[in-house]
């Protein structure tokens, strides 16, 4: 693979590490430690709720700032809730070659299956985090252990960032410990990676996906490239503004809006095997 980058591919990669989540040296401070009401490896799935809700963070984010709400709020609603952590480069989470990531969540996700008995789990990955379980549903087996896919804002047609920063910022986002933040190369639009990803198509057989994107989004651009191209019965991508157009929810902000929450409420509440209600209203308020 090749990591020749232009001025204006650094850019898109600065643009899209440096304004994802924050600076890694505060998002160290929390390391490993799980959000609220998530990772209780003794919660047993009801029938109301029969598959275990996994967290997946985006690039440079951690479990426990990304889902401080989000996880506490499905807990108070009877899912059984788990989070992880994973790319870490030289102590950075989420940076790392965004296939090996891949590997990590089917690692946990066996975790959580043997954890809870359940058949199957439902993903919410926010950015990075909701492209990519698509490596895992499409090339390490996980389509048999996943019921649902949301993906808040997800990458999954990479981003052609349009903002352009000065060259310091353009190293620092880029660069981690002197490693380069390889998920953001991978995350450009057109890399091998994505290419790779998405040569078998947006979907695979089996899982159901929904996509909930904001089109205040200046991370993963344009925001339509968020959506996924499947049937009805299998996908539905929902723009934020289209249920509640004053909502200002950005990028960064999509995990912690209510607009946001209750779309993935829905969506995880449908029938086994169905995407979110395209129908469904939630409150603006």
């Amino acid at each position: 693979m090749s990591h020749r980058r232009t001025p204006a591919a650094l850019a898109t990669l600065a643009l899209l590490c440096a304004s994802m989540t924050g600076m890694p040296a505060a998002l160290a401070q929390t390391a490993d430690v799980s959000p609220p009401g998530a990772n209780d490896w003794s919660c047993k799935p009801s029938t109301a709720h029969p598959y275990p809700v996994i967290l997946v963070p985006g690039t440079f984010a951690n479990m426990a700032t990304r889902w401080a709400t989000l996880s506490p709020a499905l807990k108070s609603q009877g899912y059984c809730v788990f989070a992880l952590n994973y790319g870490a480069t030289n102590g950075v989470y989420a940076t790392g070659p965004v296939a090996d990531s891949a590997r990590q969540l089917a690692s946990f996700v066996d975790t959580v299956l043997a954890s809870t008995g359940a058949r199957k789990v439902d993903l919410v990955g926010h950015s990075q985090g909701g492209m990519m379980p698509r490596y895992y549903l499409g090339f390490l087996g996980g389509a048999n252990k996943v019921n649902h896919l949301v993906g808040i804002a997800p990458s999954n047609h990479g981003t052609r960032g349009l903002i352009t920063p000065s060259l310091d910022s353009i190293q620092r986002a880029t660069s981690v410990g002197g490693s380069i933040c390889q998920a953001c190369v991978d995350q450009q639009a057109g890399s091998p990676f994505l290419t790779e990803l998405n040569s078998i198509g947006d979907t695979v057989p089996g899982p159901a996906y929904t996509v909930i994107s904001t089109t205040h989004d200046a991370v993963v651009t344009p925001y339509p490239s968020q959506f996924l191209a499947g049937p009805r019965r299998q996908v539905t991508n929902i723009t934020i503004q289209d249920k509640c157009p004053t909502d200002v929810s950005d990028h960064g902000q999509a995990p912690n809006d209510p607009v946001t929450q209750r779309l993935v409420s829905d969506a995880l509440g449908q029938p086994a095997g169905r995407p979110g209600n395209p129908k469904y209203q939630p409150s603006c308020a």
